[in-house]
């Protein structure tokens, strides 16, 4: 799974988990800064992590095959992630944080409740 930005001059955060089976590449300017600002590993179960990246998978990759309503530029690839697939509590983590930086550093919003946000 590889979340891009446009952006020459960017972070990049590799993570896999034990097995090299499954990893995540974030390559975004600032995401690393902005990670350690985040509630620490451990805060949030793997059963909410992986809940949550459910719903932001599906909306993201909705936006992706809808460049004409959503800025292509902004969503560039789908994100290859499979709800049966158990990636581990490091790549959750990883991902889960990633939708938070991206909804803050571009100003979208995947999930609103009553309330705003979880």
């Amino acid at each position: 799974m590889i979340i891009a930005s446009n952006d020459q001059l960017s972070d990049t955060v590799r993570i896999a988990n034990d097995s090299l089976e499954y990893e995540i590449l974030i390559i975004e300017p600032g995401f690393n800064s902005w990670l350690v600002t985040q509630r620490p590993r451990g805060f949030y179960s793997e059963q909410f992590l992986e809940t949550r990246n459910r719903i932001y998978v599906t909306e993201y990759n909705q936006r992706v095959m809808q460049p004409q309503r959503f800025n292509p530029n902004l969503y560039i690839q789908q994100i290859n992630y499979e709800p049966t697939i158990h990636y581990g509590y490091e790549v959750n983590y990883l991902l889960y944080n990633y939708f938070l930086f991206f909804e803050q550093q571009y100003r979208q919003r995947f999930i609103v409740t009553r309330g705003g946000r979880f």
